[in-house]
């Protein structure tokens, strides 16, 4: 049996895709993932299951979709819950992570073995037998919660804020362990002779909108930004807490340039990880390595701020797989893929066996240039009634029986400026699209037996779930 590979995962939060130079921004600094990108796989049109922070992480953990795990809203999963990190442990990976995982349950684990500089903390929800009038005595003061999406815009300044601090130690940590675990130079017990999978999870570039001056200054007059209008959607022209934004030019520019700083010191950070490794005597391409997010930002495209929308830059996500010892890179998939898709995706890389009951598909197929087959849909849902479908081109959303239904065809309205639900030349997919939402277990005819999506754990290796 082969030695399996390490594994390097790097994610950051809030990071829209097309906020990178591999996608042909001109003016944000990324020559890490350009890099990552150019001599890796990147999916072009890779999506969130949810558009929100924690279901999203749960959801691509799990392998499954909101409705399969039980994640449909601002939830973590069960105790013990079947997360690619628990498979890998079975098969002897030390599975290690530092930074963010959001979980908010008891099971803080979730199946990693080591977790170093965590965000470990129990949502109250979870608290076994809480007293309900102690924690009723105790409430914030006013102006002390969440702030607005209109005053997160409004305060973007250069500042050293509480993500910049979080990332800060989470990626010292990681170099520290890394050096560790692959020289240990004080107790001379290194740990690398079992295979690694190390995630690295960032916040940053999640709101607030701080960088350093430095970045900011650099970006402050360069950044693009959206200056637009709401549509008349009663969901789509609704920033996330659902309420409108208005706010000047100025302060948009300052939101943007700050967002720009922080996806700058992201990949600068990352840099310092792979340079950790390879210093360590590591070869990358012998390493699978991949990046992604687990949902954008709306940077006041359409009119609308954060994310919880199914427009494109909430709910697109920036996806590079690289593995030169197993696949060539430099090519880019235009097909439609999830981040449920890679607990298969590693399972099937790395030789593991890959579980029954996901909602995940392997994209080795795509990686290695083979696209017949694949079945082209991406699915992603926010709380119960919210859901989005994307098949080839085509971009359905249902948001429950009151409000109307969106299709984009993004063929020919890249923008998602035009609905053409009613338009009769799209009767017969709008049919179809209702059928599949039925399937998944959503609108007015939900299959009442739903289970999962369906998929078939798709693999082109010959061996393909043998241990």
């Amino acid at each position: 049996m082969k030695t399996r590979p390490n594994i390097l995962f790097l994610m950051s939060d809030q990071h829209r895709a097309d906020v990178t130079g591999y996608e042909g921004n001109s003016v944000v600094r990324t020559p890490v993932l350009d890099q990552l990108a150019r001599t890796g796989v990147v999916f072009r049109n890779a999506y969130t299951p949810s558009p929100i922070c924690v279901p999203a992480r749960q959801c691509m953990t799990a392998g499954q979709l909101p409705k399969t795990c039980d994640c449909e809203g601002w939830v973590d999963l069960k105790p013990g819950y079947r997360t690619f990190a628990r498979e890998f442990s079975r098969y002897a990976y030390n599975t290690v992570c530092s930074g963010k995982l959001h979980h908010l349950g008891p099971d803080q684990m979730q199946g990693w073995r080591t977790r170093i500089a965590p965000d470990a903390e129990i949502s109250d929800e979870y608290i076994e037998d809480r007293i309900e009038e102690e924690f009723a005595r105790y409430k914030p003061a006013a102006g002390t919660g969440k702030w607005s999406n209109q005053r997160e815009i409004e305060e973007a300044r250069p500042e050293d804020g509480p993500c910049q601090k979080f990332d800060r130690r989470a990626v010292a940590a990681s170099l520290d362990y890394l050096e560790r675990y692959f020289e240990d130079p004080l107790y001379l017990r290194p740990q690398s002779h079992r295979p690694l999978l190390f995630k690295l999870s960032l916040i940053q570039p999640h709101y607030p909108f701080f960088t350093d001056r430095e970045r900011f200054e650099y970006y402050l007059e360069r950044v693009p930004i959206y200056r637009e209008e709401p549509c008349a959607h009663p969901v789509l022209s609704l920033s996330q807490q659902n309420k409108p934004v208005n706010v000047s030019e100025e302060a948009i520019r300052r939101a943007t340039a700050a967002y720009y700083g922080m996806i700058d010191t992201v990949d600068a950070y990352f840099g310092q990880i792979l340079e950790r490794l390879e210093s360590l005597g590591e070869n990358l391409d012998e390493w699978i390595i991949v990046y992604t997010s687990d949902h954008g930002e709306m940077l006041g495209e359409h009119g609308i701020w954060e994310k919880t929308r199914f427009y494109e830059g909430s709910v697109r996500v920036p996806l590079i797989i690289r593995w030169p010892s197993g696949f060539e890179g430099g090519r880019v998939v235009d097909e439609n893929v999830n981040l449920c898709d890679l607990f298969s995706t590693l399972c099937d890389l790395a030789g593991l066996q890959i579980p029954d009951g996901l909602d995940s598909r392997s994209l080795v197929p795509l990686l290695r240039g083979t696209v017949s087959g694949w079945d082209n849909e991406s699915v992603s849902q926010l709380g119960k009634s919210h859901v989005m479908i994307k098949q080839d081109h085509l971009k359905y959303q249902y948001y429950g029986e009151e409000i109307a239904e969106v299709l984009f065809d993004l063929e020919s309205d890249p923008h998602e400026t035009r609905n053409v639900a009613e338009m009769p030349e799209y009767c017969e997919v709008m049919s179809k699209f209702r059928t599949r939402l039925s399937q998944l277990g959503h609108g007015p005819h939900a299959d009442s037996h739903y289970g999962d999506a369906g998929y078939t754990a798709v693999s082109d290796r010959p061996d393909a779930g043998d241990a």
